[in-house]
């Protein structure tokens, strides 16, 4: 166990128990996920509910979710959403999106749509069908390909759109230019993209709880996105 690991999960425990309110929809998408044999690294109970401020926050009346594992984080964000908002999501894994399905029906949210296959095809058919630009884009998927889903994300939004990336610390990782590791080459690909992209105003934050040390990072989109042919450019 990482230093520390003990108190982060307690009191994120605390956290949890004293702030958000029991939900049987979220508690039935855990434990429908647990018997699933899907990997228990969905975000905790307090980010899946700063991701909902966040989209409330910002109006968000569009959101795009590229992993969505067993539908945990896509429920929070649905329910951020006004009446006539719409959520899609992408799930590489049939399994996991079979338990996702299955949560997100039990939730009674009829506004999300679940895509299913590697993400890296259902983005630019998203793009292709005009389902874009959406208003808060949600990056959770397997991070060596971080990097190129930003890419999408960023050509899917539009000026004001806020996109957010999980797992960007790696446990500090990052810091390790020398790592074979690929999740956290991908990472580290994604940050500089990140510093040297003039379209965007970003930060990141590191985070300890449940989930270990990591952190996140938060972008906003400032200028207008490229034409289709620019798309192909910075992708590829």
């Amino acid at each position: 166990m990482n230093d520390g690991q003990e108190q982060w999960t307690a009191v994120d425990e605390f956290l949890s128990e004293a702030l958000l309110a029991s939900d049987s929809a979220l508690d039935a998408a855990l434990d429908a996920s647990v018997v699933g044999g899907l990997p228990s690294i969905q975000v905790s109970p307090c980010q899946g509910k700063l991701l909902q401020i966040l989209a409330r926050v910002h109006g968000a009346r569009t959101i795009l979710e590229i992993g969505t594992l067993g539908g945990y984080s896509t429920i929070w964000l649905a329910r951020a959403l006004p009446p006539g908002g719409r959520l899609i999501t992408l799930e590489v894994n049939e399994q996991y999106a079979e338990v996702a399905a299955a949560n997100i029906a039990r939730a009674n949210l009829l506004n999300v749509e679940l895509r299913v296959g590697p993400a890296l095809e259902s983005l630019p058919k998203l793009a292709q069908e005009g389902r874009g630009p959406f208003d808060l884009i949600f990056i959770d998927a397997d991070k060596p390909s971080t990097p190129d889903y930003f890419l999408w994300a960023l050509k899917l939004s539009h000026r004001g759109s806020l996109i957010i990336v999980d797992n960007v610390i790696r446990k500090g990782a990052l810091l390790d230019h020398e790592s074979t590791d690929p999740a956290v080459q991908g990472m580290r690909r994604l940050i500089n993209l990140l510093g040297a992209e003039p379209r965007i105003s970003s930060t990141a934050i590191q985070t300890v709880g449940s989930k270990g040390y990591d952190g996140f990072a938060i972008v906003l989109v400032t200028s207008d996105v490229p034409t289709e042919s620019q798309i192909a450019k910075d992708v590829l």
